[in-house]
């Protein structure tokens, strides 16, 4: 088992799913292929523990492709500094 972020145009994760091991294979594909032609967007693995792409890829997140990292959002401060 492993998990899979789907891209939309910006490289921001749309969603995040579970799916098939990585070293495994759809019709002769590896995973991140298959799961991305399938859905026609770019599909990036991600993992809990961080040693993928730096860190688990949240719906916002967005996908560095130079660094091969996920970056979470920018959280706004909720409150009105005077």
């Amino acid at each position: 088992m492993a998990h899979y972020a789907f891209l939309d145009d910006n490289n921001i994760v749309t969603e995040v799913i579970v799916g098939i091991d990585e070293t495994e294979t759809i019709e002769g594909l590896d995973p991140e292929t298959w799961y991305g032609n399938f859905r026609n967007q770019t599909c990036k693995r991600t993992s809990y523990n961080g040693k993928i792409r730096g860190i688990y890829a949240g719906i916002g997140f967005t996908y560095d492709p130079t660094l091969d990292i996920f970056i979470p959002p920018v959280q706004q401060d909720s409150e009105t500094k005077n």
